[in-house]
């Protein structure tokens, strides 16, 4: 037996007065957010949502996002967490592909209408029953006539509850991958998944109950998710909630909470070089900062080595996707880190590297990178041929090219659908970003593949100079080509003054195509 939400009941029995999450000027201990959980899983079962029904959440960065989280596992339901910038249009495609029976909605603002197009997917969605909109302000009025708001669900609710017994291997969530390729799917995965993920976190980021960490990833992708705020529970952490990545606003925090554990995406990290740092003192930061770790996406060497000189700090770049509920391969103190590693597996997970029939490679070949162990997921949820694709003997099939090396250490070369074939040569975006990252005048990079008649395909560069600076296309081409093979260097190069990204701060590379 195992419920998830034993993560945020343990730490209230243990550190009831002491912050569990700090937004903004509000300050929530652990017994105040479990309490609130209480209130919304009683209120769930009231509404006839019991053990394996499927719930909706779309919530920014906000104390709401755990209550309603753990409310839902508490009453044995499923969470479904949506995207904050998901439209209306996709937002009654995961309702109605999920099978949700009730939906929580936060507002938003005038610039991110969530509520308005949350409860217009909704409606389109007849199978979901419920809808209940999470107002900035418990008090405030729903902005919808006949719906209710979070605060008016829970007003009555006791904030006693006894949570709902499941099994290790139930599904506690379904979380949606990003469909780069065809419509997003569901990875279910369990309680046993999320736990063991949570918790090995908690050793990869040295996590203690007197640590404060910032999350500014978006809690509801699965990287900010378990290996921040679950890890935070389990630990008895304080977490400080950021709805959105600013540079300087983020430094400023770190300063202000003495911030010990930092998260971030690359570009995170790119943006804290660039920040400006007005009337933060980087030495107190620096002092205060113990772990930083990165994943998403590859992080340039260079900025790797540029942000740990500025701030006397390690970055620690680890491997995972959803569908590993997240975390499969890092960076780790006790083993040691290499520059553009993703590191090694971590505990009870196994990595090999295999070549299309599925045979493994020796050290130092480029194949495909294949994972088994608790952190696999259940499966795609109601499609068994895209799980029978991905899942075979056990073995969960990433998408990623990589290659380890002699000391056990993998680096993904690059995702196997971003892969350019250009007149019958393999060229991975990777290689030519980490080799245009070095001149001085490149801030940013993204190569990505055009169609062409003569080549099929051929290498386009989009590039963010650092301010400051100013070069051509065909500087930059021959320097380019000076430093790498000559069937690799992009033909094609667009400076732009910023890179498409999205809530999680990835560089949106169909949006360059």
């Amino acid at each position: 037996m195992m419920n998830l939400a034993v993560l945020l009941e343990e730490s209230a029995r243990k550190y009831p007065t002491k912050d569990a999450f700090i937004f903004m000027d509000k300050h929530l201990t652990f017994a105040q957010v479990n309490g609130a959980a209480n209130q919304i899983a009683n209120a769930l079962n009231t509404m006839g949502i019991h053990k394996g029904d499927r719930v909706a959440l779309s919530c920014l960065n906000l104390p709401y996002f755990p209550m309603v989280y753990f409310g839902i596992l508490k009453a044995g339901a499923i969470v479904v967490p949506l995207s904050v910038l998901l439209k209306h249009d996709e937002v009654e495609y995961h309702l109605k592909n999920s099978g949700a029976k009730a939906y929580f909605c936060f507002e938003g603002t005038k610039e991110l209408p969530m509520a308005k197009e949350g409860f217009e997917g909704f409606q389109n969605a007849t199978s979901c029953e419920h809808f209940f909109v999470i107002t900035p302000q418990m008090s405030d009025s729903s902005p919808f006539e006949g719906i209710k708001t979070l605060g008016m669900l829970m007003a009555t609710r006791s904030p006693i509850y006894s949570t709902m017994v499941t099994d290790a291997d139930d599904t506690a969530l379904i979380i949606y991958t990003s469909g780069t390729t065809g419509k997003p799917k569901g990875a279910e995965l369990t309680h046993s998944n999320l736990l063991l993920n949570a918790m090995l976190s908690v050793k990869i980021l040295s996590l203690e109950n007197s640590d404060t960490q910032l999350i500014v990833l978006p809690l509801f992708h699965i990287f900010a998710m378990t290996v921040l705020m679950n890890a935070g529970l389990y630990a008895g952490a304080t977490s400080i909630l950021l709805p959105r990545f600013e540079g300087n606003q983020v430094l400023s925090l770190m300063e202000k909470h003495q911030v010990s554990i930092f998260a971030g995406v690359p570009t995170m990290y790119w943006g804290l070089l660039n920040a400006e740092g007005d009337g933060v003192n980087l030495e107190n930061i620096a002092k205060n900062l113990k772990t930083c770790v990165s994943g998403g996406a590859a992080l340039p060497v260079n900025v790797l080595e540029n942000f740990e000189a500025k701030f006397n700090v390690p970055i620690f770049e680890g491997y995972g996707m959803s569908e590993g509920s997240p975390v499969v391969t890092f960076n780790q103190k006790e083993f040691g880190k290499k520059p553009g590693s993703v590191g090694v597996p971590v505990w009870g997970v196994e990595v090999k590297i295999v070549d299309s029939e599925g045979k493994e490679l020796p050290v130092g070949e480029k194949g495909e990178l294949i994972y088994r162990g608790h952190n696999v997921m259940k499966g795609y949820y109601n499609n068994p041929k895209a799980t029978a694709e991905t899942i075979k003997d056990g073995w969960l099939y990433s998408g990623d090219v990589a290659v380890k090396d002699e000391d056990g250490f993998f680096f993904i070369v690059d995702r196997t659908k971003e892969m350019i074939i250009r007149k019958g040569l393999n060229v991975y975006p990777r290689e030519i970003e980490e080799v245009m990252m070095k001149h001085e005048a490149v801030s940013m990079v993204a190569v990505i593949g055009v169609p062409s008649d003569e080549s099929g395909e051929e290498i386009k560069a989009c590039v963010v100079l650092n301010k400051g600076f100013e070069m051509t296309e065909d500087e930059l081409k021959s320097w380019t080509k000076e430093h790498i093979a000559s069937y690799k260097y992009p033909r094609i190069i667009e400076f732009m003054h910023a890179l498409p990204m999205s809530a999680t701060g990835k560089i949106l590379k169909k949006e360059l195509k």
